[in-house]
């Protein structure tokens, strides 16, 4: 499978560790988004949204991270990372789903050039943007999340841990105190005592540009 990927895009970072997770070989094609590189046609013809990660798997082309790791669950279900049934999946998926479509997208890189370059933005009212967004998905997790640790839901990894993981990487690198949001951070902790969850990590990638 050919993985289009960018080190830095917490989307591509879910895909990266459930890949990991299921053990499943893919080859890096980087899309460097700070470049501009989605934006180049060729790219926009295999996905129209213009974001990573994208998958080909054969004849097969798949965007958007939650559709993708429903594909590789679909492939490979050894992990199943979405349960099959019960209240575990319900869970899973709230989890996953407040993270992905709640909280992400209002602080992703694209939205924060918008509030920037288009609405001139000042950094100072881009960071309290950012902490405000951060603060409200947090505050929704963490009732939900084991209090003495461990995975987001049940005895094992899933969507849930591959969605939270990224999020938290974000909130660290803005500077953003966890310490109002011991169960999040609590369960962060466990997912990276996980070999998975650290080959997946931002710093592991072939693309990695250290912070300057």
């Amino acid at each position: 499978m050919d993985l289009y990927n960018f080190f830095n895009s917490s989307a591509a970072y879910r895909v990266r560790i459930a890949m990991a997770l299921k053990g499943l070989p893919w080859d890096h094609i980087g899309v460097n988004l700070r470049a501009g590189e989605q934006d180049r046609p060729g790219y926009q013809a295999l996905n129209p949204n213009r974001l990573v990660p994208t998958i080909q798997d054969g004849r097969q082309t798949i965007t958007q991270s939650l559709a993708i790791i429903d594909y590789l669950d679909r492939k490979c279900p050894v992990p199943l990372l979405v349960p099959a049934d019960g209240q575990a999946r319900t869970r899973v998926l709230e989890l996953a789903l407040t993270i992905a479509c709640d909280l992400h997208p209002l602080n992703n890189m694209r939205v924060q050039k918008y509030l920037s370059a288009r609405l001139g933005i000042a950094d100072a009212d881009k960071s309290e943007w950012v902490a405000h967004w951060l603060t409200a998905g947090f505050s929704a997790l963490e009732p939900w999340l084991p209090a003495d640790g461990g995975w987001c839901v049940g005895d094992a990894p899933t969507l849930a841990d591959c969605c939270l993981v990224p999020q938290v990487a974000n909130a660290q690198r803005a500077g953003f105190s966890l310490d109002p949001f011991p169960r999040v951070r609590l369960a962060y902790e466990h997912c990276m005592r996980h070999e998975a969850f650290r080959v997946a990590a931002p710093s592991a990638q072939p693309d990695y540009i250290a912070a300057h």
